[in-house]
């Protein structure tokens, strides 16, 4: 026998012919957008048996600039370890490359880039003896980025392509069934695939998903099976239908068995058979009366058993399956007969170690995450996620929008930059302009029509069995062209059950569904009342949200403003977030200090930066704080106290509140403590999805409504069996007045008289317990210290300003902020105002205290605008300080500002902070919801008043506060409330704003990472009169206009006071 060397692996000449190196000679497969498939088996339901052989681990790898490169390696140390499932780029070789909507490579489509980098990886395997001599053997890829070919012993089997779907190799000809076999896969970065994969993440290649050996009985075998569940009139009753393809080569039984699942008990159900003599396509039916529904609020699965079976051998297979029938039905998306509303979120594959190569157990603790979070449903972003993935969606109950891997957003920037088309433009005036040109590449281009369908054809057939599945995806942003409409034709004939979206098809000639991305409130109300509307009102079709509530970085805003719509309108069905997660790729720096990468921190050239940080959760997928204000707003009871009753209404589809338990608790909240004065269960009746019931409050609870102090009154209902919390309320039951006064802590002596001193510019005042210095040449107080002797210092001057108490306007900017906001501050130097001194004053008051009045004018450099502003500082005889703002817009002003108030620097040592408002997270006007007010304690900065966002930006704000104090370690501190109420303007929010933290506007504003974030020597602590929302312009709509804060004049103050430790009030 002759053996050559090919590649690394020996090569017998006796081995069957394999496919041509290329199907069209002189044109790579990879750059022919008609070759996708070659010596492929048709595609079929996932499944893998319990016999497969796993050749996921450790293969040889080399990586060569390019494909013919890689044709020619003939030495071994060119190989290296590769991990499998995985990407090269995260092993070593090559580096990630982010982009949004650009292609990363020139648009020459079908044509990659000639510089095409290529992995070839290698291993080897035995076949087990304990399969059967005569079995198929197939070699199954279920995820490679972007084409590849393979080898066995040498041979050339076959090429695929279709990063996110599965291709199978029948290779039984190939392999030696008592001795070692070799496996090569020639893996190419870039294809023709890859314009039509360019979906807003990371371009990662490779064997990414599992690769496995299957061996299936060669002559009598279930090849595939699609088992619909369909319900009669009444939704009660149900057929199970069931159609196989079968390879026999001889007389053989079908069987189908109905049973319970495990869970359950198992029970055989029902039986049914039918004999076969031939390969081909059997169909059988199952009544089955009144079977548990499946949905995603009872996700009830039945086990079915699929054998054929001849005298000598059975195959069988196992499928779980739900009962349920999707349709659209007075124009609504309905399942077992009742519409649905989605509380969704849009979820790539993303792991912050592997990429998309995503272990199993970390999808399923993405998906339990989303239950926990009211989550009910999921769009695969953007092409089929995992297979495993919808097992797990199954089993817990989400809705499910599958995705065709299918993106070409790219082209819209080849057709708009030489056009010359602003990104400010209005996007429908935008598609009209490009859209129609783009789609011409590709998705209108008869020359892609096969590759377009196969990419629905792959999806259709391996997740065809899952009921958790409503919704077949054409994909997304890809225009719209001719090959979506054959795409949704096949998706039609082949699984007429399920209903199709595209957001891309603007008048849903071929979708089930009118879909949006990011309309405004405004917008959104229009296209739901008139878009496929009749003149009577009638509509055919819903309308739902496939993306909305950008939740990039500090945000998203609006959500309560879109969950009230959705409730308002039937015809509205429901969004989905975008989106799950931020896909931040971990990085280790030489010093040891660690961050999340996006955009360009791999030299990625060009690239979208930070827009890949957009999600719920953050890289290492643990919750933000929009993934708690999304839960609370999406909650599926609704609770509203009205008078002496407790209104609640049912907004779940398909059950009751019996899976639920109801609690209750009053909370006393004092100026120095909190309590829960009563509490107990509340028994709620039956109440049906989309009812509305009123419970009688507690005794307790209407009788406390003249007490005078904070009375809060929480109700929550949580899950019977894990006592998880699913929705709630806070009302407040009862009010105390406001304190303008802290006098009632334990506060340092003091004597009646305030001598005053100057030296140099400073003029100080000392007291019997206080120290207090001013700036005559800037007007603002500089120092403050307490204690025997102002022996404790509290406050200390910014080494930038100059100042302890400073008049403020600009924030860290947020992701929303940057597109619109930040330039707009900008242009008005918001951002860098100076301040000029006017006068300063210094007055006795009657009760032996001390006025300082001091005129400023805070305006930027060039500009004629600022803010006149004066300051009133009142020091009592005891020590207390009152700032009093008044601020007078002047000149050509900005009509909007970040915020307004107070920047106050504290000594470091005070690092604790505790205060009456609402928390324990941030809080902003349009993202509060999920905030309690409560009596919380915190640490200053990192683990405590920080929210650690992978980017950094504004964050800790804490709204509703009553007071706040800052403490240090052993009681001593500052305490902050309101002033009297006519020292507010009504456009002040005098239960103010908070935030406290190490790191200062610059630095925030300066940092990539949060490993670039340098703490100050001090405690940063803002008291703001206003602050504005958060919005979701990242990506959708800004701050809306309400939320906004007006540069006008304003009134503020605040009572500050230095304490001491008293065991017996708890500081």
């Amino acid at each position: 026998m002759t053996v050559r060397v090919l590649n690394g692996f020996a090569e017998k000449m006796s081995q069957p012919p394999g496919i041509t190196p290329e199907e069209v000679p002189g044109t790579p497969d990879y750059a022919n957008e008609k070759v996708f498939r070659r010596n492929t088996l048709p595609p079929r339901s996932y499944y893998i048996p319990k016999s497969a052989l796993s050749l996921n681990g450790q293969w040889g790898f080399c990586y060569s600039p390019n494909p013919l490169a890689a044709s020619s390696i003939d030495n071994d140390s060119e190989w290296t370890p590769i991990q499998v499932p995985g990407h090269w780029q995260l092993q070593g070789h090559g580096h990630p490359h982010y982009t949004n909507v650009q292609y990363p490579i020139p648009v020459c489509p079908p044509l990659p880039p000639s510089q095409n980098p290529t992995g070839t990886y290698r291993r080897t395997f035995y076949i087990p003896q304990t399969w059967d001599k005569d079995d198929q053997l197939r070699l199954r890829f279920d995820g490679v980025d972007s084409a590849y070919h393979v080898w066995v012993n040498g041979t050339l089997v076959g090429y695929a392509q279709g990063s996110r779907n599965a291709a199978e190799f029948d290779i039984s000809r190939f392999v030696n069934r008592d001795d070692i076999n070799r496996i090569e896969v020639r893996v190419y970065q870039w294809s023709d695939g890859s314009y039509i994969e360019d979906q807003d993440q990371w371009w990662l290649s490779g064997i990414f998903r599992d690769v496995h050996i299957i061996p299936l009985p060669s002559d009598t075998r279930l090849d595939d099976w699609f088992l619909r569940t369909d319900l009669d009139a009444d939704y009660k009753h149900a057929t199970l239908k069931a159609a196989v393809d079968v390879v026999a080569s001889s007389k053989a039984t079908v069987k189908v068995v109905l049973k319970e699942s495990t869970g359950y008990g198992g029970k055989i159900l029902s039986t049914t058979t039918q004999e076969v003599d031939k390969d081909g396509k059997i169909e059988l039916d199952v009544s089955v009366s009144n079977p548990t529904k499946w949905t995603a609020e009872t996700p009830s699965l039945y086990n079915v058993d699929l054998s054929i079976s001849t005298k000598e051998k059975t195959h069988t297979i196992s499928q779980l399956i739900g009962f349920r029938k999707v349709e659209l039905k007075r124009g609504l998306i309905c399942v077992n007969g009742r519409p649905i509303m989605f509380r969704g979120v849009n979820r790539h594959d993303h792991h912050p170690l592997h990429g998309r190569a995503v272990p199993v157990e970390f999808i399923e603790r993405d998906l339990k995450l989303m239950k926990a979070h009211n989550v009910n449903a999921l769009r695969c972003s953007h092409y089929p996620s995992h297979p495993r993935l919808f097992e797990i969606a199954d089993r817990l109950g989400l809705w499910v929008i599958d995705e065709a891997d299918l993106e070409c957003h790219g082209f819209y920037d080849a057709v708009a930059r030489p056009l010359d088309i602003p990104e400010e433009v209005d996007y429908e005036k935008r598609k009209k302009l490009a859209f129609g040109l783009a789609a011409k590449y590709t998705s209108d281009n008869p020359s892609w029509k096969a590759a377009y369908v196969d990419r629905m054809t792959q999806m259709i057939h391996r997740d065809k069995n899952h009921p958790s599945i409503i919704i077949w995806s054409l994909g997304n942003e890809a225009f719209y062209g001719q090959n979506h409409r054959a795409m949704y034709e096949y998706a039609k004939k082949v699984d007429p059950g399920r209903l199709v979206h595209y957001e891309g098809d603007p008048k849903a000639e071929t979708a089930d569904m009118y879909s949006y991305m990011y309309p405004s409130i405004e917008r959104l109300k229009k296209l739901v009342e008139t878009e496929g509307v009749n003149e009577d009102g009638a509509y055919s079709k819903p309308v739902v949200l496939c993306e909305y509530a950008h939740a990039m970085g500090n945000g998203p805003g609006w959500l309560e403003d879109y969950q009230e719509l959705f409730r308002k309108y039937t015809r509205l069905q429901g969004g989905f977030i975008w989106e799950w997660a931020n896909h931040g790729l971990r990085v280790k720096k030489p010093n040891g200090q660690e961050f999340y990468a996006y955009g360009g921190d791999f030299g990625d050239v060009p690239n979208d930066g930070t827009f890949v940080m957009d999600g719920l959760v953050n890289s290492v997928h643990n919750p933000t704080p929009g993934l708690t204000e999304l839960k609370k707003v999406i909650q599926p009871v609704g609770l509203a106290v009205d008078g002496d009753k407790l209104v609640i209404s049912n907004w779940y589809d398909f059950v009751d509140l019996s899976h639920l338990t109801a609690t209750w608790k009053l909370e006393s909240f004092g100026t120095r403590s909190a309590s829960v004065a009563s509490s107990g269960v509340l028994n709620i009746p039956t109440i049906l999805p989309g009812e509305i019931a009123e419970v009688a409050l507690p005794e307790a609870v209407t009788k406390a409504k003249d007490r005078h102090e904070y009375l809060y009154l929480t109700v929550s209902f949580r899950e019977v069996l894990d006592r998880k919390e699913v929705a709630w309320i806070q009302h407040q039951v009862a009010s105390a007045k406001s304190p303008t006064s802290l006098s009632l802590l334990p506060v340092l002596a003091h004597s009646s008289s305030i001598p005053i001193k100057e030296i140099g510019t400073e003029t100080i005042i000392v007291g019997n317990g206080f120290h207090f210095v001013f700036d005559r040449a800037t007007g603002y107080l500089t120092r403050w210290k307490a204690g025997a002797g102002g022996s404790e210092m509290l406050l200390e001057a910014d080494p930038t300003t100059g100042a302890a108490i400073l008049p403020s306007f600009w924030r860290p900017p947020t992701d929303n902020d940057q597109p619109s906001s930040v330039p707009y501050w900008k242009r008005f130097g918001v951002n860098a105002l100076t301040s000029q001194l006017r006068s300063i004053d210094f007055s006795s008051e009657s009760d032996g205290g001390l006025k300082v009045t001091s005129r400023t004018f805070l305006s930027p450099p060039v500009l004629d605008w600022g803010y006149h502003a004066t300051m009133t500082y009142l020091i009592s005889p005891g020590g207390t300080l009152t700032v009093k703002v008044t601020l007078k817009p002047s000149g050509y002003k900005p009509d909007h500002l970040p915020r307004v108030g107070l920047n106050l620097r504290l000594v470091k040592s005070l690092h604790t902070v505790k205060w009456l408002g609402l928390g324990p997270g941030e809080s902003y006007p349009d993202k509060q919801a999920a905030q309690r007010m409560g009596l919380w304690n915190l640490p200053v900065g990192a683990n405590g008043t920080d929210t650690p966002y992978d980017v950094p930006q504004e964050n800790g704000n804490r709204m509703g506060t009553k007071w706040v104090t800052v403490k240090d370690s052993h009681g001593r501190g500052l305490r902050a409330v309101a002033s009297a109420e006519e020292g507010w303007s009504t456009n002040a929010k005098r239960e103010f704003s908070f935030g406290a933290s190490r790191h200062s506007t610059k630095t925030i504003e300066e940092a990539s990472h949060p490993c670039d974030l340098k703490e100050e020597d001090a405690t940063l602590l803002r008291l703001d009169a206003d602050v504005a929302g958060v919005g979701t312009a990242a990506c959708g709509p800004g701050v809306r206009e309400d939320l906004l804060v007006r540069t006008e004049e304003i009134k503020f103050g605040f009572v500050l006071e230095g304490f001491v430790f008293d065991a017996a009030q708890g500081y």
